[in-house]
C-alpha cells in the first residue's frame, strides 16, 4: 500500500461498510456448501483487524470446512495474538518476507518495522504451526537475494515460496522488465543445491513444489506470470466489504452485502455465488499484456493474494 496513495489523507472504509463477522461466517458456509474445503484470511494485513480469533472460532465451527490459513506481514503477531489464534481453529499462516536487508524490504514493502520483527514473528509463528514464507521477486530488488533467503530457512520446517512479481492493482507501476521468471529463479537455487521436483499436494496448488536432494526441507515457486495457471484456478476472493471477485486481476466484485443486509435468503444467496462461479470466463494471466496491466484492477491491499 504505497504511502503516496494510502497516505494520511486517504479515506478508508467506514466501519458500517464491512461485513461482521457473523457475515463472514455465513457467506463461508454458503462457499463450502458448494464446495469449499478452504479459508484463509489476507489483507491488506489481516491482524489490524480486531478480535481476529472470534472469526477464526466461527469459520472453524462451520462443518466441511477443513483448512483455515492466514497471511500477515507478521508486524502484529505477537506470542498472545498466535496462541489465540491457533486455540480458535486456526491451522496454518503465512509470513512474507521478501529480503533479509532490512534497507531492501523496506523499500519493497514501504512499512515502519525492521526484519527483525518478521524474523522474531516467523519463529513465534513456528511454535504453533508450520509456517510458509512468501517472498517476491523483482528485478533489480532483490533477485539477487534469492539464495540468501533459501539459506536461511534450509534446513527447518519452514517452506519458502518465491512469487513472480505481479501487476496485481494499479499502484505497483508494475513492468514486465521487472519480472524474474520463475525458471531463473530455479536456476539461481539450482546452482547452490541439488533439487528434485515434488507432486502437487492437491488440484489448483499454486506453487510448484522442489525438494532439496539431501533432505534439507521444501521451497516453491508460484509463475503466474510466464506459466498462468488460470485453467486449475479454483479460488474465489471475498473483500471485507462483501464483493466476491472471481480473479486476483479483477476489475470489479460482485456485491454480496448488498443481498445480505437486503434481506436475501441463504439460498437466494447461494445461487447467486453458485450462478457466479459457472459463468465465470477470467483468464487474465494467460492474455496478459503491456496493455492490460494498465487496465483498471483491484488492489491486493483489498483482496489478498
Amino acid at each position: 500500500m504505497p504511502k503516496e496513495v494510502f497516505g494520511p489523507h486517504f479515506t478508508f472504509l467506514h466501519r458500517e461498510d464491512l461485513l461482521t463477522f457473523e457475515e463472514l461466517a455465513r457467506l463461508a458456509r454458503m462457499f463450502v456448501h458448494h464446495g469449499a474445503e478452504k479459508v484463509r484470511l489476507t489483507g491488506g494485513e489481516p491482524l489490524l483487524r480486531r478480535d481476529l480469533e472470534r472469526l477464526v472460532e466461527q469459520l472453524a465451527s462451520i462443518d466441511g470446512l477443513h483448512d483455515i490459513a492466514l497471511t500477515t506481514n507478521g508486524s502484529l503477531l505477537t506470542r498472545e495474538k498466535a496462541r489465540a489464534l491457533h486455540d480458535a481453529g486456526l491451522k496454518r499462516i503465512t509470513i512474507s518476507l521478501d529480503s533479509l536487508d532490512d534497507a531492501v524490504f523496506r523499500a519493497m514493502n514501504d512499512v515502519d518495522f525492521p526484519v527483525a520483527r518478521v524474523l522474531e514473528a516467523i519463529d513465534v509463528a513456528a511454535e504453533f504451526w508450520p509456517v510458509k514464507i512468501d517472498a517476491v521477486v523483482k528485478r533489480g530488488v532483490n533477485d539477487t537475494h534469492v539464495a540468501e533467503l533459501a539459506r536461511r530457512f534450509r534446513g527447518t520446517p519452514h517452506i519458502v515460496r518465491f512469487i513472480e512479481y505481479m501487476d496485481v492493482g494499479n499502484t505497483n507501476r508494475w513492468r514486465s522488465n521487472d519480472v524474474v521468471p520463475g525458471r531463473e529463479i530455479l536456476d539461481a537455487l539450482r546452482r547452490e543445491w541439488p533439487l528434485v521436483p515434488a507432486d502437487a499436494n492437491y488440484f489448483g496448488e499454486v506453487a510448484e513444489r522442489w525438494l532439496y536432494a539431501d533432505g534439507a526441507g521444501e521451497i516453491g515457486i508460484i509463475t503466474s506470470v510466464t506459466q498462468p495457471f488460470c485453467g486449475s484456478c479454483t479460488r474465489a476472493r471475498l473483500s471485507a466489504s462483501g464483493e466476491m471477485y472471481l480473479c486476483l486481476f479483477a476489475g470489479n466484485g460482485y456485491d454480496l452485502r448488498k443481498l445480505l443486509r437486503g434481506g436475501a435468503s441463504d439460498e437466494e444467496i447461494s445461487d447467486v455465488i453458485a450462478t457466479l462461479w459457472r459463468n465465470r470466463d477470467d483468464r487474465y494471466s494467460e492474455l496478459r499484456s503491456e496493455e492490460s496491466a494498465a487496465t483498471r484492477k483491484v488492489e491486493m491491499s483489498h483482496i489478498g493474494g
